[in-house]
């Protein structure tokens, strides 16, 4: 490589010297010339240009990047490892709905993660747990399958007064 005024960017830098980028950086020669090699990706079967470990762009990103940035949230909000988090949200409690579950603290306090404490919820059965309209139908719900349900702290008027 030689030292030399690229013609796109107008920049001392070093020069590719192959026969297609005559007088460009790498950078340039990059984005503007090179193309990547599409390739069949293995997980989505589309024909994409190759990123990493055999799969296309999106795809890398979902089955690597996403899986670590689930993790570090797990960590970081709910201040539990991925493994329990992971463990927690499989399935509702309430209801059984599996392919999507959020965490829910049965007493509301962020801070108390003890495994008494933490519940996996579909969104509408979360939903429906902080709504006093619906609370009580889901707390029976969970008292039925064994969960311990705290009296104090929720939006009750008369709901657990026996």
């Amino acid at each position: 490589m030689a030292l030399g005024i690229c013609k796109n960017c107008n920049r001392e830098k070093e020069l590719s010297m192959s026969g297609k980028s005559e007088g460009l950086c790498h950078y340039c020669y990059k984005k503007l010339i090179w193309k990547p090699k599409s390739e069949t990706c293995p997980r989505c079967e589309r024909i994409k240009p190759h990123h990493a470990r055999g799969l296309c762009r999106g795809c890398y990103s979902s089955v690597y990047q996403l899986e670590q940035i689930k993790g570090w949230n797990a960590r970081s909000y709910h201040n539990i490892e991925p493994e329990l988090y992971t463990e927690i949200t499989k399935k509702c409690r309430s209801c059984g709905f599996d392919k999507l579950v959020q965490l829910h603290h049965l007493d509301h306090n962020k801070t108390n993660n003890s495994d008494d404490n933490l519940v996996g919820l579909c969104p509408n059965c979360h939903k429906m747990i902080h709504t006093k309209q619906f609370q009580k139908e889901i707390f029976d719900k969970l008292r039925s399958k064994g969960l311990k349900i705290p009296n104090k702290g929720y939006k009750t008027d008369g709901f657990f007064k026996k």
